[in-house]
Protein backbone atom coordinates (compact mmCIF):
# COMPACT_ATOMS: atom_id res chain seq x y z
CA UNK A 1 0.00 0.00 0.00
CA UNK A 2 1.33 3.44 -0.95
CA UNK A 3 2.17 5.99 1.70
CA UNK A 4 -0.20 8.88 2.42
CA UNK A 5 1.29 12.37 2.18
CA UNK A 6 -0.57 15.62 2.84
CA UNK A 7 0.59 18.98 1.51
CA UNK A 8 -1.25 21.86 3.17
CA UNK A 9 -1.37 25.16 1.30
CA UNK A 10 -1.81 27.86 3.93
CA UNK A 11 -2.82 31.34 2.93
CA UNK A 12 -1.23 34.04 5.09
CA UNK A 13 -3.24 35.79 7.81
CA UNK A 14 -4.89 39.20 7.68
CA UNK A 15 -2.57 42.04 6.65
CA UNK A 16 -2.45 45.56 8.07
CA UNK A 17 -3.59 47.51 5.02
CA UNK A 18 -5.77 50.48 5.99
CA UNK A 19 -5.31 52.10 2.58
CA UNK A 20 -6.82 49.19 0.68
CA UNK A 21 -3.73 48.85 -1.50
CA UNK A 22 -3.18 45.88 -3.80
CA UNK A 23 0.18 45.17 -2.21
CA UNK A 24 1.12 42.12 -4.30
CA UNK A 25 4.90 41.65 -4.08
CA UNK A 26 5.59 44.99 -2.39
CA UNK A 27 7.72 44.77 0.76
CA UNK A 28 6.63 46.21 4.08
CA UNK A 29 3.16 44.67 4.41
CA UNK A 30 2.93 42.78 7.70
CA UNK A 31 0.25 40.88 9.54
CA UNK A 32 -2.25 42.89 11.54
CA UNK A 33 -2.83 41.98 15.18
CA UNK A 34 -5.78 39.88 14.04
CA UNK A 35 -3.53 38.26 11.44
CA UNK A 36 -1.06 37.25 14.14
CA UNK A 37 -3.88 35.71 16.16
CA UNK A 38 -4.95 33.82 13.04
CA UNK A 39 -1.46 32.42 12.61
CA UNK A 40 -1.48 31.19 16.20
CA UNK A 41 -4.86 29.50 15.68
CA UNK A 42 -3.61 27.70 12.59
CA UNK A 43 -0.54 26.46 14.46
CA UNK A 44 -2.79 25.22 17.24
CA UNK A 45 -5.06 23.46 14.74
CA UNK A 46 -2.07 21.67 13.22
CA UNK A 47 -0.50 20.75 16.57
CA UNK A 48 -1.40 17.06 16.43
CA UNK A 49 -0.53 16.64 12.75
CA UNK A 50 2.58 14.95 11.42
CA UNK A 51 4.17 18.08 9.93
CA UNK A 52 7.83 17.55 8.98
CA UNK A 53 8.39 20.33 6.42
CA UNK A 54 7.53 24.03 6.41
CA UNK A 55 8.15 26.45 3.55
CA UNK A 56 7.00 29.98 2.86
CA UNK A 57 6.68 32.66 0.24
CA UNK A 58 9.36 35.35 0.69
CA UNK A 59 6.71 37.95 1.51
CA UNK A 60 6.76 39.20 5.12
CA UNK A 61 3.10 38.35 5.72
CA UNK A 62 3.70 34.73 4.73
CA UNK A 63 6.82 34.28 6.83
CA UNK A 64 5.06 35.84 9.83
CA UNK A 65 2.18 33.38 9.36
CA UNK A 66 4.65 30.48 9.27
CA UNK A 67 6.46 31.54 12.45
CA UNK A 68 4.07 30.03 15.05
CA UNK A 69 4.04 26.72 13.13
CA UNK A 70 7.83 26.68 13.04
CA UNK A 71 7.97 27.28 16.77
CA UNK A 72 5.41 24.60 17.59
CA UNK A 73 7.09 21.90 15.49
CA UNK A 74 10.70 23.01 15.90
CA UNK A 75 11.06 23.43 12.13
CA UNK A 76 13.07 25.81 10.00
CA UNK A 77 11.02 27.97 7.62
CA UNK A 78 12.43 27.44 4.15
CA UNK A 79 11.81 30.39 1.82
CA UNK A 80 10.76 29.41 -1.70
CA UNK A 81 10.22 32.05 -4.39
CA UNK A 82 7.82 29.73 -6.23
CA UNK A 83 5.30 30.32 -3.45
CA UNK A 84 5.25 34.09 -3.92
CA UNK A 85 2.26 36.21 -4.90
CA UNK A 86 1.34 36.52 -8.59
CA UNK A 87 2.78 39.55 -10.35
CA UNK A 88 0.25 42.30 -11.12
CA UNK A 89 0.56 45.61 -13.02
CA UNK A 90 -1.86 47.22 -10.54
CA UNK A 91 0.42 46.49 -7.59
CA UNK A 92 0.65 49.51 -5.30
CA UNK A 93 -2.68 50.94 -6.43
CA UNK A 94 -6.13 51.03 -4.89
CA UNK A 95 -8.59 48.69 -6.57
CA UNK A 96 -12.17 49.60 -7.39
CA UNK A 97 -14.24 51.69 -9.76
CA UNK A 98 -15.10 54.79 -7.77
CA UNK A 99 -11.72 55.54 -6.18
CA UNK A 100 -9.30 53.06 -7.66
CA UNK A 101 -7.50 52.05 -10.83
CA UNK A 102 -10.69 51.27 -12.76
CA UNK A 103 -11.69 54.93 -12.56
CA UNK A 104 -8.97 55.89 -15.03
CA UNK A 105 -9.32 54.90 -18.73
CA UNK A 106 -5.53 54.76 -19.03
CA UNK A 107 -5.60 51.47 -17.12
CA UNK A 108 -8.15 49.84 -19.44
CA UNK A 109 -5.40 48.67 -21.81
CA UNK A 110 -4.40 46.12 -19.20
CA UNK A 111 -7.87 44.58 -19.04
CA UNK A 112 -8.23 43.27 -22.59
CA UNK A 113 -7.86 39.58 -21.73
CA UNK A 114 -9.30 38.25 -18.44
CA UNK A 115 -8.48 34.66 -19.46
CA UNK A 116 -4.68 35.06 -19.46
CA UNK A 117 -4.91 37.48 -17.51
CA UNK A 118 -3.53 40.52 -19.34
CA UNK A 119 -2.89 42.51 -16.13
CA UNK A 120 -0.36 40.15 -14.58
CA UNK A 121 1.39 36.80 -14.38
CA UNK A 122 -0.28 34.20 -16.53
CA UNK A 123 -2.49 31.74 -14.66
CA UNK A 124 -0.75 28.86 -16.40
CA UNK A 125 2.66 30.08 -15.19
CA UNK A 126 1.43 30.40 -11.61
CA UNK A 127 -0.03 26.90 -11.86
CA UNK A 128 3.23 25.44 -13.17
CA UNK A 129 5.42 26.89 -10.43
CA UNK A 130 2.96 25.78 -7.76
CA UNK A 131 2.77 22.27 -9.19
CA UNK A 132 6.55 22.02 -9.18
CA UNK A 133 6.89 22.99 -5.54
CA UNK A 134 4.02 20.72 -4.47
CA UNK A 135 5.51 17.77 -6.35
CA UNK A 136 8.93 18.33 -4.74
CA UNK A 137 7.35 18.75 -1.31
CA UNK A 138 5.38 15.50 -1.71
CA UNK A 139 8.64 13.65 -2.38
CA UNK A 140 10.54 15.25 0.50
CA UNK A 141 7.75 14.77 3.05
CA UNK A 142 6.58 11.39 1.73
CA UNK A 143 4.50 9.55 4.32
CA UNK A 144 4.12 12.70 6.42
CA UNK A 145 2.64 16.21 6.15
CA UNK A 146 4.00 19.56 4.99
CA UNK A 147 2.82 23.16 5.14
CA UNK A 148 3.47 25.67 2.35
CA UNK A 149 2.56 29.25 3.24
CA UNK A 150 1.54 31.19 0.16
CA UNK A 151 -1.15 33.46 -1.29
CA UNK A 152 -4.72 33.36 -2.48
CA UNK A 153 -4.31 33.35 -6.26
CA UNK A 154 -1.56 30.71 -6.38
CA UNK A 155 -3.59 28.43 -4.10
CA UNK A 156 -6.77 28.87 -6.10
CA UNK A 157 -5.14 28.36 -9.50
CA UNK A 158 -3.37 25.13 -8.53
CA UNK A 159 -6.59 23.87 -6.96
CA UNK A 160 -8.49 24.62 -10.18
CA UNK A 161 -5.87 22.76 -12.19
CA UNK A 162 -5.93 19.77 -9.83
CA UNK A 163 -9.73 19.62 -10.08
CA UNK A 164 -9.49 19.88 -13.88
CA UNK A 165 -11.39 23.14 -13.94
CA UNK A 166 -10.59 26.19 -16.07
CA UNK A 167 -7.96 28.52 -14.62
CA UNK A 168 -9.71 31.81 -15.42
CA UNK A 169 -12.33 32.73 -12.85
CA UNK A 170 -14.10 35.45 -10.90
CA UNK A 171 -11.75 36.42 -8.01
CA UNK A 172 -14.77 37.11 -5.80
CA UNK A 173 -15.69 33.42 -5.92
CA UNK A 174 -12.40 31.98 -4.67
CA UNK A 175 -12.76 29.69 -1.67
CA UNK A 176 -9.55 30.80 -0.01
CA UNK A 177 -9.98 33.01 3.04
CA UNK A 178 -7.05 34.46 4.95
CA UNK A 179 -5.39 31.82 7.17
CA UNK A 180 -7.28 29.02 5.41
CA UNK A 181 -5.86 25.59 4.61
CA UNK A 182 -6.26 23.90 1.24
CA UNK A 183 -4.97 20.38 1.78
CA UNK A 184 -3.80 18.04 -0.99
CA UNK A 185 -3.80 14.38 0.06
CA UNK A 186 -1.71 11.93 -1.97
CA UNK A 187 -1.69 8.14 -2.00
CA UNK A 188 1.84 7.62 -3.23
CA UNK A 189 2.10 10.02 -6.18
CA UNK A 190 -1.64 10.02 -6.86
CA UNK A 191 -3.78 12.92 -5.66
CA UNK A 192 -6.83 11.43 -3.96
CA UNK A 193 -8.54 14.43 -2.36
CA UNK A 194 -8.46 18.18 -1.79
CA UNK A 195 -9.80 19.50 1.49
CA UNK A 196 -10.51 23.01 2.71
CA UNK A 197 -10.72 24.38 6.25
CA UNK A 198 -10.66 27.70 8.10
CA UNK A 199 -8.95 27.19 11.47
CA UNK A 200 -9.19 30.95 12.14
CA UNK A 201 -12.71 31.29 10.76
CA UNK A 202 -14.00 32.88 13.97
CA UNK A 203 -11.77 35.89 13.29
CA UNK A 204 -12.86 36.48 9.69
CA UNK A 205 -14.53 39.85 9.14
CA UNK A 206 -16.53 39.20 5.97
CA UNK A 207 -15.74 39.83 2.28
CA UNK A 208 -12.21 41.09 1.61
CA UNK A 209 -11.88 44.50 -0.06
CA UNK A 210 -8.71 43.53 -1.94
CA UNK A 211 -8.90 40.16 -3.74
CA UNK A 212 -5.88 38.12 -4.75
CA UNK A 213 -3.68 39.07 -1.79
Amino acid sequence: MAETTIVHLLRHGEVHNPGGILYGRLPGYHLSETGRQMAELVAKALAERDVVLLASSPMERAKETAAPIAERFGLEVKTDDRLTEADNVFQGMVLGVGRGVLRSPRHYRHLWNPFRPSWGERYVDVMRRMKTVIDETRETARGHEAVLVTHQLPIWVIRMAAERRRLWHDPRRRQCAVASLTSFTFDGDRLVSIGYSEPAGALLKGPEPTPGA
